[in-house]
């Protein structure tokens, strides 16, 4: 971890300083990390053209709906796994490059692939993990159901940098998720809610933005877009997957970014606690100190000399 404690964004927060430290990293770095996530962008918008979501909307029949679902469950798994493999790289590019200048995205790429299958079997455990956490959220009604997805996204922010800084074992990244995770439980919750919170308007702004040029208003394209005429029709024409792909680019660096903030926050407090003492070595109370020493055979004080 020496290496690693070199990194800009390696210290104990606060939700002011995680705050700052997103956004200084974020623009110091940004040509380097629009241009690589635009790439990414660029090649999940290409393959989400597979998926044709005007057909799927005309779907009334949920008989209907699951076997067209079948068709598109090719497209839609590579979507899902590259997804997965951007993130891996991404990560990766993010966790390294700053403190080894050496580590372009190319280098990523050769070598965050070796994290990727850990991470694949890790996101389907916790898939599984996130429908039982729904399930029991519903029984709290909808802010249960909000909870849980906190709770979720929070556990995943973990994954990659624990998996890239402590090692690809599985089961260890489990376990180290689950104890960051629940270090400082609520701080680690509040801080993820106040990371959606933010992505999500971001992201709803932007949309509108590069709704404009086919809709015609910003404030139809955020309030209400599914009036906007041919909405559908508008997410497969070339000009909006490039906008698209560019607003993709713009937020995309934001999560992995957290995602060390909130890695580091833990081990830095982490380490912190390990190394408080509640006695100073010199104040530290030893086993002979409650027992009187016995004098020397020419002390003046020995009562084996006063007889």
């Amino acid at each position: 971890m020496s290496q690693i404690e070199n990194h800009p964004l390696y210290k104990k927060h606060s939700i002011d300083t995680a705050i700052n430290s997103l956004w200084d990293f974020y623009k110091t770095r940004f040509i380097s990390l629009f241009l690589i996530s635009l790439g990414m962008s660029l090649a999940i918008q290409y393959a989400s053209t597979f998926v044709n979501l005007k057909e799927l909307q005309a779907i009334n029949d949920p008989m209907v709906m699951v076997e067209k679902f079948k068709e598109y469950l090719v497209p839609i798994v590579i979507i899902f796994l590259l997804n997965l493999l951007f993130s891996t790289i991404f990560q990766y590019y993010i966790l390294y490059n700053p403190i080894d200048s050496s580590t372009s995205i190319f280098v990523s790429i050769f070598k965050g692939f070796r994290y990727y299958i850990p991470f694949l079997v890790i996101m389907v455990i916790l898939a599984f993990v996130a429908s039982i956490a729904i399930v029991l959220g519903l029984l709290a009604l909808i802010i249960g159901v909000f909870f849980s997805m906190i709770y979720v996204v929070m556990l995943y922010l973990f994954i990659l940098p624990i998996l890239m800084v402590e090692g690809p074992n599985i089961a260890n990244t489990i376990r180290r998720t689950v104890t960051l995770g629940h270090r400082n439980f609520w701080s680690n919750i509040g801080w993820v809610a106040v990371f959606i919170i933010l992505f999500i308007v971001i992201s709803l702004i932007l949309s509108g933005i590069i709704l404009i040029p086919f809709t015609g208003s910003f404030l139809k394209s955020i309030i209400n877009p599914e009036e906007a005429e041919g909405i559908v029709d508008v997410t497969t024409k070339p000009l909006f997957l490039i906008l698209s792909a560019v607003v993709n680019a713009i937020t995309l660096p934001l999560v992995p970014i957290f995602a060390c903030i909130l890695y580091f926050n833990g081990r830095a407090g982490e380490a912190q606690t390990q190394n408080i003492s509640p006695y100073e070595p010199e104040n530290r109370i030893r086993v002979e100190d409650l027992y009187a020493k016995p004098w020397s055979e020419d002390h003046p004080d020995n009562p084996a000399n006063k007889n």
